[in-house]
């Protein structure tokens, strides 16, 4: 999409979006306000995300859209949505299991299971089953805005008393009506022949352009839609998680490794290593008369700053190219925004960075959590940021675990009193008893950046002779190569990313410094082909 199209096209949305607002304030606003909750109205008319989820799910008809949006805020107000919490909900229901969200897809969708055995037929509790639901999809919904989910209904041991077909139409019903554009598919798992019928009726209540989202499976072809450690045993997963309540089962963010505080010997050890590592791959590429310039540098003589005397062990983070995108929450600025890129194992660049900047008069406490604590070291995960100072944080998988678009980080951060202290203890302290109100959140997707391999590229013969090139030389064609980019065609960006990479890769060599086990400029080098096993 060229940039007039993109600019046409977003001045197309924002006239539809004012004239769904507009409209349905005339038109149905004026008349039923008494049936809307006062605070979906308000939202309607400041969130535009919210407003563009409804039109897109009608194909842009404002007519349809405005029928849908007073369908559904109909319904938000007649089960108090914005209203429900944990204690809206009878205690036995959150604790049976038969309702709650897990895991991700192959596609880094959150999973949301329906275990139907755990349900019978019951008109005495449809409406807490139906509050469920909607209490789940809510929190969803605020905390990740605009992203798909997947419906697994496991069906195993499931028997005629547990299928309620009502219940099963007011689900499908969230998804065509009240939560537009958040349904990625539905995996039925191990559905009786005797059910057939019953959800001949589902595919009629879906609709024909939805029904491609319905998805039936046995052990064999569930593992098509979600990988195995995030299904549990029965479906041929290898995934130990069992539910329990309390607490509530909330995004499975955890403690990664390497928590807080000095880099460990391990640590240390690790990093002469990589710098040794380093230097020995990059110079085997490179011919000997330039080795002297190269070293040069690769250690600077110019005297080290006392930012880097005091971050140590962390000093190599200033190797990682600052993130662009910038996420502007009240507390934390947050960049990346939404996704964490990792290098692909042809790269060889394992770790990532996110910067946190205090945008508030007050001390902030953050923690950084994870799905998968086991893969990845975070340094720091737990520590607090000055009013208007900024920490770099350094993400990288642990041994050689791979990264996974189905992995999440989660960044908390809350505002400490002045006289508030920051060691250890007081953080720990601080987080026991901070108001959940009070608490920033923040989440971010993983995602792997894969490396273009070019078959001849040395230091003194290369598309952007090096050799001659200055730090802001390096920068101002990085530049070009982004307006350049932006109106080419998805496979062309896709093999310009990896260009981009090759240019990032020299200027970190011209800022003296290189990744852990990386191959010079995409290039592998004798050594690169030697190893067995290339870590992420």
């Amino acid at each position: 999409m060229t940039a007039t199209m993109a600019e046409n096209h977003a001045q197309i949305k924002a006239k539809l979006i004012s004239e769904t607002r507009r409209r349905f304030e005339a038109e149905y606003v004026t008349e039923k306000s008494d049936k809307y909750d006062p605070r979906d109205v308000e939202r309607l008319q400041q969130d535009d995300n919210w407003v563009e989820s409804y039109l897109s799910w009608r194909h842009n008809v404002v007519e349809e859209t405005l029928k849908m949006l007073d369908e559904s805020f109909q319904w938000r107000k007649e089960i108090c949505v914005n209203d429900l919490t944990e204690s809206s909900i009878p205690r036995w229901l959150l604790e049976i299991g038969g309702i709650y969200l897990h895991g991700y897809d192959k596609e880094g969708n959150k999973l949301f299971w329906i275990r139907v055995k755990y349900h019978i037929k019951d008109q005495k509790t449809i409406l807490d089953k139906k509050k469920l639901i909607a209490f789940w999809l809510e929190r969803y919904a605020k905390r990740e805005n605009g992203k798909p989910i997947t419906v697994m209904f496991d069906l195993s041991d499931t028997g005629l008393n547990s299928i309620d077909m009502d219940f099963v139409r007011f689900i499908i019903n969230c998804f065509k009506v009240y939560y537009p554009k958040y349904l990625s598919k539905i995996v039925i798992f191990d559905m009786p022949w005797i059910m057939n019928a019953a959800f001949k009726i589902v595919k009629t209540w879906l609709g024909p352009e939805a029904v491609s989202l319905l998805k039936f499976t046995s052990k064999n072809e569930v593992q098509d839609y979600v990988s195995v450690e995030y299904l549990p045993p029965h479906m041929g997963g290898t995934d130990p998680f069992k539910y329990s309540y309390p607490p509530l089962v909330d995004d499975d963010f955890q403690t990664p490794l390497c928590e807080n505080g000095p880099i460990t010997s391990e640590d240390e050890t690790s990093s002469k290593e990589d710098i040794e590592s380093d230097g020995k791959e990059t110079l085997e590429t490179v011919p000997n008369e330039e080795q002297t310039a190269l070293l040069k540098k690769l250690n600077p003589s110019e005297p080290t700053s006392k930012v880097e005397e005091n971050e140590k062990g962390d000093s190599k983070i200033k190797s990682f190219k600052k993130p662009l995108s910038v996420f502007k929450g009240p507390l934390l600025h947050i960049s990346p925004a939404e996704e964490l890129y990792f290098g692909s194992t042809e790269s060889g660049e394992k770790k990532t960075l996110i910067v946190l900047t205090n945008v508030t008069k007050n001390i902030v406490a953050f923690k950084v959590r994870t799905t998968a604590p086991e893969k990845y070291r975070v340094k720091p995960s737990n520590s607090s940021c000055d009013p208007g100072a900024s920490v770099d944080i350094i993400v990288s998988p642990h041994g050689g675990f791979i990264v996974s678009a189905q992995d999440r980080f989660l960044i908390m951060a809350a505002e400490m009193e002045q006289s508030s202290g920051t060691g250890p203890a007081e953080l720990t302290q601080f987080w026991k008893q901070v108001p959940r109100n009070k608490v920033m959140e923040h989440r971010l997707r993983c995602h792997t950046v894969e490396s273009s391999k070019p078959n001849t590229l040395t230091l003194k013969d290369n598309a952007f002779n090096m050799s001659d090139k200055t730090g802001e030389d390096i920068y101002l064609q990085k530049g070009l190569l982004n307006t350049s980019l932006a109106s080419k065609h998805p496979q062309d960006l896709r093999e310009g990313q990896g260009f981009q990479m090759m240019i990032s890769s020299k200027e970190m060599v011209l800022q003296g410094r290189w990744g852990k086990k990386s191959c010079f400029l995409g290039r592998r080098s004798p050594a690169c082909h030697s190893q067995k096993e290339v870590e992420y």
